[in-house]
């Protein structure tokens, strides 16, 4: 064969292509947003996309079919479409076909579970909520008056042209696991976006995992659920759904007795039985209504309606500390969570029994959404010298700057890797409200000397509102709790050192 100078040229060009290595696709890189008051309560996304823009999208589609769905099925909303159907007139009313949806699955989980799922427990609450006023547990006809009216059928829906018809006019409130149809609803949403390749939404511990994406998901201890305490254990989590339903955060105190805001249908009671129940599916509503329905039921009957499901896999706390968990639980499980080793303890050190609750609530800025602000919570000496990073939130590093004192405390030595790594699943929790524990130990986990330290709490928007406070402790002393003014973007704090809990 005769190779001209071109023909050697061409076939160079071809070995070369043929020889060099194929050109990786673009990686992608997690995203992280979070909100207040989302569904009334605390909302984080990650994405993980090819491109910034790409992972910006997604987050602006996400919130919109929230707010769509919200805008459906809120029973807070007065101007929802369920609100407007359930305080409307007794008729045949064609509704959409999410709220239409949703009251099917209402009517197939009351069935399922014997009535401990029910749209119209919202009534007893209200029950247990008035006695909470005055100060006295509800008679026992007050009682078997609501019984009564929760025992009746609230609706008739008609699949063939997609209407219900109310017919009383009891209460009614979607809350058991319409948090989680919308979670899967808005991820679906995610998903079918351009360069999106997995998704994290976690709104008030509930949670949906999709796509080319594992995640880390520590589950709250209800016994010590602060954002910095030890979880109880840790899971892998690969496209499922995990919900939490507990009574440790929302309730009642009546005569000095915490009742759970959780009630059984059936009986008229709190579900104070059960502290917390956490479910793995592979349907985030099928999770959000067995959680909730675990909290209602005996062990023994949420161990039978367990049986019936092949993809699930749960975790039970009951009220005396007892921990029960299905056969397929530990194929999720990384490690129960050990307890530190304890510190050197002397006369001079803090006391290890005791830990300062950093109380945070911040600010709720109505008729729009936006990012929770950027928090630094850290301690320092009286020399100022910096000892003990204890929290820090953020969305993009590139904003990190604008808390000024915490960057120059800490961001020489901040890794991006050790923040944002795993979401927390946990019964819902207050919009804004969040608790925060400094145990004593400086940044290498050791107890640090009795002495002074001053607690600096640094709250800024990337280029809007910077807050910086800070409280001065004698540890050597009988520490008396301090509540610091509100501002711009906190509505309180309070810092309060005592005996740690049971449980820690």
């Amino acid at each position: 064969m005769k190779f001209t100078l071109r023909s050697t040229f061409y076939l160079l060009i071809l070995l070369f292509f043929c020889s060099a290595k194929p050109v990786s696709p673009t990686k992608s890189k997690v995203y992280i947003y979070n909100y207040e008051n989302v569904l009334g309560t605390s909302y984080e996304l990650k994405v993980a996309s090819t491109s910034e823009d790409y992972a910006a999208k997604a987050e602006s589609l996400a919130m919109d079919e929230i707010d769509r769905l919200n805008k459906i099925l809120s029973g807070y909303d007065k101007s929802s479409e369920f609100s407007r159907w359930m305080n409307g007139d007794k008729k045949e009313t064609k509704i959409s076909s999410e709220l239409f949806e949703v009251l099917s699955l209402f009517d197939q989980w009351r069935q399922k579970t014997n009535g401990a799922l029910d749209a119209s427990a919202e009534l007893i609450g209200k029950v247990w909520k008035n006695a909470a006023k005055n100060g006295k547990e509800p008679s026992n006809e007050e009682i078997a008056t609501a019984i009564a009216k929760v025992k009746q059928q609230h609706w008739v829906l008609n699949p063939a042209n997609q209407s219900a018809t109310r017919l009383d006019d009891v209460p009614l409130m979607l809350n058991s696991f319409a948090k989680s149809y919308i979670i899967n609803k808005a991820v679906d949403k995610v998903m079918a976006c351009q360069g999106i390749n997995g998704v994290v939404m976690n709104i008030g511990g509930d949670m949906v995992i999709r796509g080319n994406h594992e995640e880390l998901v520590a589950v709250s201890n209800p016994k010590a659920d602060a954002e910095n305490d030890a979880p109880l254990t840790e899971l892998n989590i690969k496209n499922k759904a995990v919900a939490t339903s507990g009574n440790y955060r929302r309730g009642e105190f009546i005569n000095g007795k915490w009742h759970s805001h959780i009630v059984d249908p059936r009986t008229g009671i709190p579900a104070d039985n059960i502290m917390s129940a956490t479910v793995i599916s592979d349907n985030a509503t099928e999770a959000g209504a067995l959680a909730t329905a675990f909290n209602v039921l005996n062990p023994n009957e949420s161990k039978a309606l367990a049986a019936s499901y092949t993809d699930i896999a749960y975790m039970i706390i009951t009220n005396g500390g007892e921990i029960i968990k299905s056969n397929n639980w530990a194929a999720y499980e990384i490690a129960e969570i050990k307890k530190p080793i304890s510190a050197r303890i002397s006369d001079k050190t803090w006391d290890p029994t005791y830990e300062l609750t950093i109380n945070l609530e911040l600010n709720q800025i109505e008729g729009m959404r936006v990012h929770r602000p950027y928090v630094a919570i850290w301690v320092v000496d009286k020399n100022k010298k910096p000892i003990r990073n204890i929290t820090l939130w953020y969305n993009k590093t590139k904003y990190l700057d604008d808390m000024p004192a915490w960057y120059e405390a800490y961001y020489a030595e901040f890794n991006n890797n050790s923040n944002n790594i795993s979401s927390t699943t946990s019964a819902t929790r207050p919009a804004g409200k969040y608790a925060i524990k400094w145990d004593g130990k400086n940044d290498k986990g050791e107890l640090v000397k009795n002495g002074i330290y001053t607690i600096m709490i640094e709250v800024a928007r990337e280029h809007g509102t910077h807050q910086l406070m800070q409280q001065e402790f004698d540890f050597t002393k009988k520490v008396q709790p301090v509540n610091l003014p509100g501002n711009t973007e906190v509505a309180s704090i309070n810092l309060t050192y005592a005996k740690k809990i049971d449980g820690q």
